[in-house]
């Protein structure tokens, strides 16, 4: 379940790509077949860094002689191990809203990203976030949870006044919303609820098969409830 779109970062052979907040590893593992790229993921959860490890294992590398490459370390957002403009392209997925000094982390995102790179963040979207919050105190009270719900225009500033210039924005996960608004309105069998069991099959389905009849809902469903906003940026030379 790839939140960012990668075809919009312009990916090339021979760039460095970090993955900041790699979780499981939803974007590596697409980000290593895109191109012959280094591909860094970093992640505080040691056991999140461990599944994406397997994941690579789990396939097979068709990338031959290509120089291909991934590398996963855990580390904090706030302190990057990275030299000044280190990579070409950052993908920041579902994490600054974690983060209770995401200012900060913006810093050390522009720091390692070099002049003409690319940035990619997404955040959990204003309203269906705070349907969520509203729902459930448990959402976004329980360890390493939410600490804040984003509104895109404020975020989008936050992140302009380092200089780095927008280009596009989109929204995703339209029907991961009523997934979600549902397991906080039943959060005592958010696991086991037959409505919530059903509707995390369809949302499999939409993952792994792609079915054609599925696409125009689903994007009708990006744009009116999208649970992320997508934003996109250059580092300009300037």
């Amino acid at each position: 379940m790839r939140t960012i779109q990668l075809d919009r970062l312009d990916l090339r052979d021979g760039q460095r790509v970090l993955d900041l907040g790699c979780g499981t590893g939803r974007h590596m593992h697409a980000l290593y077949y895109a191109a012959d790229m280094v591909c860094v993921g970093i992640d505080l959860c040691l056991e999140d860094l461990i599944k994406t490890r397997d994941g690579f294992d789990k396939f097979p590398d068709v990338s031959g002689d290509r120089g291909q490459a991934y590398g996963l370390t855990s580390a904090d957002a706030l302190s990057l191990p990275f030299a000044d403009q280190t990579f070409d392209r950052i993908i920041c997925s579902e994490v600054l809203e974690h983060i209770p000094d995401f200012e900060t982390a913006l810093l050390e995102i522009n720091r390692v990203l070099k002049v003409g790179g690319k940035l990619a963040i997404s955040v959990p979207r204003f309203w269906p976030e705070q349907i969520c919050w509203w729902l459930s105190e448990e959402y976004h009270n329980t360890p390493g949870g939410h600490v804040r719900i984003f509104k895109a225009r404020k975020l989008r500033k936050s992140i302009e006044r380092h200089k780095l210039t927008f280009t596009r924005q989109h929204y995703a996960h339209g029907l991961h919303a009523p997934y979600w608004w549902l397991k906080c309105l039943l959060w005592k069998r958010r696991d086991d609820h037959p409505l919530i069991r059903a509707w995390q099959g369809l949302l499999e389905w939409e993952i792994l098969a792609n079915p054609f009849i599925l696409k125009p809902f689903s994007k009708l469903a990006d744009w009116i409830m999208g649970k992320s906003v997508v934003l996109y940026f250059e580092k300009p030379a300037s």
